[in-house]
């Protein structure tokens, strides 16, 4: 069977499988098309593209059609997990986006394991932190003020580590005390330059304290990067 047909008979599995929900999503104001319009022709011709391509390297960007109906797009995953999750993730996110933001130019879906963004200009090799949301444990910590500081300490090593890598992803972890330790994610989208994915990843660091002071876990979500930390393996 070649890899074609494999993603084919896979992609029809998809529809039996139980999907999460979206942690969030933003919808563009930049305006809406009409169905069957040129732009809705290039858009699911690009979101198509994007599903087919990002498992393979956890990432794909791209652009469908000619200005002013030209759709850019970019998918991501979470740079450790499974071809299949991968997959299954993008495709959740493309059937989805459509139901959040129906007939809207632009849009962005987060998961915990994917990304999908889409909008009518190009937005690509920019950092987009306009598009942002956070999410924080309820549990509070018995000592906020060091959990906090090695929770940043930790983060931004990562950010330095993931600026630099190939995948612009990190994970790493440290002890808090005997019986507790931190763990930390750090990803940036791979179309930002390794200085502009670490300018991300700290601008998102300091946004902790302000949603996620104290708490067991937290997490910032951008457009174009992400941090999270617990007390559990994420």
């Amino acid at each position: 069977m070649n890899s074609l047909l494999q993603l084919l008979c896979f992609s029809l599995l998809l529809h039996v499988v139980i999907g999460a929900d979206p942690l969030s999503h933003v919808c563009s104001a930049s305006g809406n098309y009409a169905a069957n319009s040129p732009y809705d022709t290039n858009l699911n011709q690009l979101e198509t593209y994007l599903y087919y391509q990002t498992p393979w390297w956890g990432f794909a960007m791209g652009s469908v059609g000619s200005s002013p109906n030209q759709a850019y797009g970019l998918a991501q995953c979470r740079a450790d997990i499974s071809f299949a999750d991968c997959q299954t993730c993008v495709a959740q996110a493309r059937d989805n986006i459509g139901n959040f933001c129906p007939y809207n130019k632009g849009g962005i879906i987060w998961y915990d394991y994917c990304l999908l963004k889409f909008l009518d200009q190009n937005f690509f090799h920019q950092i987009d932190n306009q598009n942002k949301f956070y999410q924080s444990n309820s549990n509070e910590v018995s000592d906020p003020t060091t959990f906090d500081e090695n929770v940043k300490e930790l983060l931004s090593q990562l950010s330095q580590q993931a600026s630099v890598h190939p995948k612009l992803f990190a994970t790493g972890e440290t002890d808090f005390n005997q019986s507790t330790k931190i763990y930390g994610l750090a990803q940036c989208t791979r179309d930002l330059t390794n200085p502009d994915c670490e300018q991300c990843l700290q601008e998102a660091i300091n946004d902790l304290p302000s949603c996620c002071g104290g708490k067991q876990a937290g997490s910032v979500f951008t457009g174009s990067c992400n941090v999270r930390y617990a007390i559990n393996p994420l």
